[in-house]
Order: C-alpha cells, then sequence, then structure tokens
C-alpha cells in the first residue's frame, strides 16, 4: 500500500455500507463539498451516519468497486455549512432533535447553529416545539458529543480504543484528557479493564520517562499481580525487585523508594527485616493474616462427646453401611468430632468420603447442622451423592451477588487478584452462614483469598473440617493453604495412608500410592484396568490416544467417548499438547458437517456438541437451570465444563449446557473464555473425576513433567487409566519430586499466633 502521497478529505457520512463490530472496520460514503460523494473504507471506530469527519489517506482503484479512499487517520470536527449541520442533526446523535425538528433549528440559526446550541442553547426556544427545558438537554447532548469525540480521537491517537476511552470519559469527564496526561497509571486502579500493558503503552505514547514514579509504583504492583497467578502471596524483596526492573527497563536502585511511597499509601506491605523482607499487596497480607487468625481461634474450640453415644452411632452408621472402621478411621471422626478445626488428609481409596459420611451421620445425630462445600461443582456434586445432603460449591454457598464489574480486562488473571479480594456475596460476617460445622472437601484448591471469604461467612463458634490430599497439585490461586496448615503442627491432623477401596481388585488407588512414593506403576496385568503403551515418537502418540479414546475404549467397554473418556495433559501446547489434542479429538467425535452452524475465534471452531470449558472466572455471567423454570444465578467459573447446544449467527449467540443443567448464553465476544475440553491440563483437572481417563507422556517442561502432575492425573480416574507414551519419560516423572516454590507467610503467621496464645 503507497502512503507516501496522502491526502486529507472533509465531509459528511452518508452512509455506513459495511461494518465489522469485532474491529472496528468499515466501509461507508462520505459527502465531500456538499456534491461529491466518496467511498471510504478503514478502521473507523465509533464513526456514525451524520458525522462531519476529516479523513487522511490516499485512494486506491478497487477491481470490483471502483476508487476508493483507504483511510489511515481520521478526526472529527464540528459541520458548518447549513446543510452539512442539518444533516448532522438529524442523525439521531443529538438528544431531542429529530429531522423535522433539526430543519427548523438550520432554517433560523443557518451557519451559526453549532455556536448558538454549544454556547446560547436557551435561544433555541425560539424554534416551534422547542421548551426551555428540552432546549438546554439539546445543548447538554451537544456539548457531551463534542468532548467525547474529541477525547476518543485524542485517545485513538495513542492506542486506546474507542470503548475504554469512553469508559475514561464516564470516569473523569471532560478533564480525561488532562487527569491522564499527569498519570496515566491511574488508570489500572480507576478503569478496571486497563492493566498495566495498557497503561504504560499509553504512558510512552505520551513522553511518561522510563524512570517516573508514577510508572516505577505501577510496574510494582503488576509484578506482585503477576506473582499471585503464580501462586504467590509475596514475593521477596530482592526478586521483586530484579523483576521490576526488567520488566521497566530501568536501573534496580531506583525501585527501592518506590516502595517506601506504596507502602505509604498503604497498598503494599513490606513485612520483615530490612535485608530480606517480603513484599504483600495489602489485601493479600490482610487475606492471610485473616485466615491465620480465624483456624488458629477455630482450633481452640473443644466440644464435650458422650463416648457411649459415640459409640452406639458408630455401630449404627457401620451397620447401615455395611462397613467396619478401623482405629485410625474411628480416631480421625472421633478427633473432627472432639475438636473446632480439624484435617483430614489421604490419597485416593484411603477412606477420606467414608470418613466424611460417618461424620455426617454422627453430627446430624448430635442435632448439629452440618453445611458440606468443595471448591469445584464436579466435587460438590460427588460430596452430595455419596453423603446425601446436599453440597455446594463455596461461591454458591456464600450466596455469590457481584463483583462489581461486568468486563473483562487485563486484571483477569487466573491466579486470583484485588477484584477476587472484592467479591460480594450474600453470605459475610453480617450475615453469617447457618452451620454447625462446615465440612470442606477437596481443600488443597483452596487458595487464600476464597479461605478468606469463606471464614469471613463461618460463624465463629462453627467447628470446620478440611478433608484433602495434600499429595495433589496446590491450588490455581495465591497461596498453599493445605500443606501450610499441616506443617505448623498446631491443627488435628488425620493422615490416612491404608488403602480400604480395593474394588474388585483395581490397580489405581494403589498405582497411585506407588507413584505418591517414588516407584512405578503395575500396568498390562490381566483383567486390569491400568494400562501402559509404550510408543516413542509424538505422532505415534497422538495417532494412539485417537485410536483408544475413540475406538478401542468405546469398542471394548460400550462407552460413550464425548461422555465417558477425558484425556489429560501436563503441558498444552507441543503436537501432544491439550491445543493440538483437542483440533484432533474434534476431527475424529465431532467433526464439520453440513448443516451443523460454526462460530470462530482464536480458540479455535466451535460447534454444536463440542465438550467445552470455561477458562476464566466469569463473576457477572447469568444461568438458569434449563428444566427448572425461574431458577437462576450467576456465575461461572474457570474449570466448569458443559456442552454447545445451539449457534446463533444471526444473534451471534452460543448456548451451552453446564453441569448441574445450568444453561447459560455467551455472546461471541465473551466466547474468548471458552476452549474445548476433549482434553485438558492435568491443572484443570482438579477436584474432578472422570470414568476413563487417558494420558498422554512425551517430554515437556521440568516444572510439568513432574510425579505430583502425574500423580494428580492418575488420581482422576474413576474406572480405568491408560497412559500412552515413553517409559523414561514416566520413569523421569516419578524421579522428578520437585515442586515449585510457592512464596506464603501462612504457616509462619499461624505459628506466631500460637507463640502469641502461650505467652498470654
Amino acid at each position: 500500500m503507497d502512503t507516501s502521497n496522502e491526502i486529507v478529505i472533509h465531509g459528511t457520512v452518508l452512509e455506513i455500507i459495511f461494518e465489522n463490530e469485532d474491529n472496528g472496520y468499515k466501509i461507508c460514503d462520505i459527502l465531500c463539498n456538499g456534491t461529491d460523494t466518496v467511498t471510504a473504507r478503514g478502521t473507523l471506530p465509533f464513526l456514525y451516519v451524520g458525522e462531519y469527519v476529516t479523513f487522511t489517506g490516499h485512494f486506491e482503484n478497487h477491481k470490483v468497486y471502483g476508487d476508493q479512499f483507504i483511510v489511515t487517520g481520521y478526526g472529527k470536527e464540528l459541520p458548518v455549512h447549513a446543510d452539512e449541520i442539518e444533516i448532522f442533526l438529524s442523525s439521531g446523535l443529538i438528544e431531542g432533535v429529530g429531522p423535522a425538528t433539526a430543519k427548523a433549528i438550520v432554517k433560523k440559526f443557518g451557519e451559526d447553529t453549532v455556536q448558538v446550541i454549544l454556547h446560547a442553547p436557551e435561544k433555541l426556544e425560539c424554534v416551534r416545539g422547542i421548551s426551555h427545558a428540552r432546549a438546554l438537554r439539546i445543548g447538554e447532548t451537544f456539548q457531551e458529543y463534542e468532548a467525547t469525540s474529541e477525547l476518543i480521537v485524542y485517545f485513538n491517537q495513542h492506542g486506546i480504543s474507542t470503548g475504554l476511552a469512553l469508559k475514561i470519559y464516564q470516569k473523569y469527564g471532560i478533564l480525561a484528557t488532562e487527569i491522564v496526561q499527569k498519570n496515566p497509571y491511574r488508570l489500572i486502579d480507576d478503569i478496571p479493564e486497563i492493566g498495566f500493558k495498557t497503561a504504560d503503552r499509553l504512558g510512552q505514547s505520551i513522553g511518561i520517562a522510563l524512570d517516573a514514579g508514577s510508572r516505577i509504583c505501577a510496574g510494582i504492583l503488576h509484578i506482585l499481580s503477576l506473582a499471585l497467578g503464580g501462586g504467590h502471596v509475596f514475593l521477596p524483596e530482592p526478586i521483586l525487585i530484579r523483576e521490576t526492573a526488567q520488566l521497566l527497563n530501568v536501573s534496580e536502585s531506583l525501585i527501592e523508594p518506590s516502595l517506601d511511597t506504596l507502602e505509604g499509601l498503604h497498598k503494599i506491605l513490606c513485612l520483615g527485616a530490612p535485608e530480606n523482607r517480603q513484599i504483600f499487596l495489602s489485601y493479600m497480607d490482610l487475606s492471610e493474616k485473616y485466615v491465620a487468625d480465624r483456624l488458629y481461634e477455630h482450633s481452640l474450640i473443644t466440644t464435650d462427646v458422650s463416648m457411649d453415644r459415640f459409640e452406639k452411632n458408630m455401630q449404627k452408621f457401620q451397620r447401615q453401611a455395611g462397613i467396619h472402621l478401623d482405629d485410625a478411621q474411628r480416631d480421625a471422626i472421633l478427633q473432627s468430632c472432639l475438636h473446632g478445626f480439624s484435617i483430614i488428609t489421604g490419597g485416593p481409596g484411603t477412606g477420606k468420603t467414608t470418613i466424611i459420611n460417618a461424620l455426617v451421620h454422627l453430627l446430624t445425630g448430635m442435632s448439629k447442622k452440618c453445611v458440606l462445600a468443595a471448591p469445584t461443582g464436579r466435587a460438590a456434586k460427588r460430596m452430595a451423592e455419596t453423603c446425601g445432603l446436599p453440597a455446594k460449591t463455596i461461591h454458591r454457598l456464600l450466596e455469590f451477588t457481584s463483583s462489581g464489574r461486568e468486563f473483562e480486562g487485563e486484571n483477569d488473571l487466573n491466579g486470583g487478584n484485588r477484584e477476587d479480594f472484592y467479591l460480594k456475596f450474600g453470605r459475610n460476617e453480617q450475615n453469617p452462614l447457618d452451620v454447625n460445622v462446615l465440612i470442606v472437601d477437596e481443600t488443597s484448591m483452596l487458595d487464600t483469598l476464597l479461605l478468606y471469604h469463606l471464614l469471613k461467612a463461618t460463624p465463629k463458634e462453627a467447628q470446620i473440617i478440611f478433608v484433602g490430599d495434600q499429595n495433589q497439585l496446590p491450588s490455581v490461586g495465591p497461596g498453599n493453604v493445605l500443606k501450610d496448615l499441616i506443617s505448623t503442627g498446631l491443627f488435628r491432623t488425620t493422615v490416612l495412608s491404608k488403602i480400604y477401596r480395593q474394588e474388585d481388585s483395581s490397580m489405581i488407588a494403589y498405582n497411585a500410592h506407588k507413584v505418591n512414593g517414588g516407584l512405578l506403576p503395575e500396568t498390562n496385568q490381566k483383567d486390569s484396568d491400568f494400562f501402559f503403551l509404550p510408543r516413542k515418537t509424538s505422532q505415534d502418540v497422538m495417532q494412539t490416544l485417537i485410536d483408544v479414546v475413540c475406538r478401542r475404549l468405546p469398542n471394548a467397554y460400550g462407552i460413550d467417548p464425548m461422555k465417558d473418556v477425558q484425556v489429560l495433559i501436563p503441558n498444552k501446547k507441543g503436537y501432544c499438547g491439550v491445543m493440538n489434542a483437542n483440533v484432533l479429538l474434534q476431527q475424529e467425535l465431532n467433526p464439520a458437517r453440513d448443516g451443523l452452524d460454526e462460530f470462530e475465534n482464536s480458540n479455535g471452531v466451535f460447534r454444536r456438541g463440542d465438550r467445552v470449558m470455561q477458562t476464566k472466572n466469569n463473576y457477572e455471567i447469568t444461568w438458569i437451570k434449563k428444566d427448572t423454570p425461574g431458577v437462576e444465578g450467576k456465575g461461572i467459573f474457570n474449570g466448569e465444563m458443559g456442552v454447545i447446544q445451539g449457534i446463533d449467527k444471526k444473534n451471534k449467540t452460543v448456548d451451552i449446557l453446564f453441569d448441574d443443567d445450568r444453561f447459560v448464553t455467551y455472546d461471541f465476544p465473551t466466547m474468548n473464555q471458552i476452549e474445548h475440553c476433549y482434553a485438558i491440563t492435568v491443572h484443570k483437572s482438579q477436584g474432578s473425576e472422570f470414568d476413563y481417563c487417558v494420558i498422554p507422556l512425551l517430554s515437556g517442561p521440568p516444572m510439568l513433567m513432574t510425579r505430583n502432575i502425574l500423580y494428580t492425573a492418575i488420581t482422576r480416574a474413576k474406572k480405568m487409566v491408560v497412559l500412552i507414551g515413553d517409559g523414561q519419560c514416566m520413569e523421569n516423572m516419578i524421579a522428578n519430586n520437585t515442586q515449585q516454590a510457592r512464596y506464603t507467610y501462612l504457616a509462619e503467621r499461624i505459628i506466631e499466633r500460637g507463640r502469641k496464645n502461650e505467652r498470654a
């Protein structure tokens, strides 16, 4: 495209012939000089019929449509000539003015119309049909249009989209440009959709110095926010300084003074000795401290239990359940009944579910109200099925109401952020849960922020029982809660090691424990449910995986591969990664067909019948119960799975049915939160169980090819595990017992709380 001879044209937008709402691309007809019509095309966001514009660009000859003006830049102006003013006022852009009124106003004031409306709108009263109030409103609308048009053009010139520019104007009004020029980094706090990258791009565009204090402070907060996504509650000062300096391309010596500034503004907390400080975002410090204090306080609660009544109820439960509890199980149950806070941890098949069931039976028999909860919908559903009591996700238990936002922006981190701290729940300190005993399963998935909200809603006199597997992967969000709590040694903890669930000679639980102990699993035994298919190349692995999922398992066991089989993979990228596996599995299980609508975005091609997953917390999206009219709620959360029911290209929507019969309609832009889930990462599988798990194993990043990744993947299966890949890779994973360190301070806070209690 030759732009060496760019020219400028002026005119009124007569018609928008074509537009792409997603990227702002438009083709439109422009009336120039009151007589000539020019067809212009380019990226023209926030451009409407009737507006008077200045286009920069050049003419090209289209082989079908003839001469067109290719727009490289544009700005808006208020019209000058009477006929242009009338077209503009008739467009509907100015509230209270239609074609007839526009004609009457221009007839009265001619080319002075614009100045009258802007500076003396009361004069419009002399036009028939315009009252004093209407005249003032026309003036206000016109002034607002002028201000927003100038602001939007200004921000567009600096790389800010029209949508964000409008939000900036709505926040700051006519002073928006002045405010942003002084400190563009305040947008990060004031406009939730804007994160550091956007603010910094704007800052550099308008000439903010690389070493400006506002930029350094924003960079520090950005690095701390990114750390949350890695599971860290804080960062050591040397690491924070180094990473911030690298991000901003400034000297490390400039960072420390800004730490003092941010601490003075109460945005961060610096904890520890000067030479070895831990740097927290303030809300993370508050959350972790609250969790430490509350759980320690609950641990001080003791409950009187009649041993005679306990024994009678235990005998009754065992008769009804048709089981016999051994001494370790009985002790775990008794300790949980006696103490205000207790932990039960163990691997698959060690009796955790049986103990939960027994606790519910015993505690309800003691006239205590038990409430069951879990971090994920699948875990909650499993709890309810085994215990015969309702169980809810923690978000739904707390009656989530709002995040105070309806947006998606670069501040949305999968690992928790300030919005997760400020979530609004119907249950809180002022309206606590109606509960005597709170039992939470899958607590390895609990992050610090979610636990903070849960404890705020839990009565201080209630008993709390955590159940989980400390050897599974930690939470996606910040913290390493279950391991930290156990490591303190201050809470009543039962570690279950004996395998009780060995139904029909199942090898799944047995092999999971072997892997956790650093030993190779036993595979391919006759009539087994645990197989290893050796393959050396990535092509052979994927070819075998497709065959196993789509043909061999369905043919051998009469199962539905769309419902009963889940592929679990450590990594997302690569030929054997989740992304490519989903493409190949979709081609086999749900290929393109005539009459089957499709929708395509950066995440792939979606069709009716596709298995899909929500990939980030969406607190504001509304769901309804498809078969229960009138039942609805808000929130679809990271990791929830569903099936596409339909695609409406005309209305640009996609209908998805999630677990628990929750039906959601997504607009096309929000579909960027949805991915296929024929295959998912092991991290995304936490809290879920699947009948048949197929797990490809080839080399990958060392941080993903670890023992607890393999252990977690195996423990997701209920009926069968099929490993496909390189035996050496499996050996290496089992030998790699390293886990990425998480910077948390929960254990230290609890221990210090215990010391204070001893000194008191």
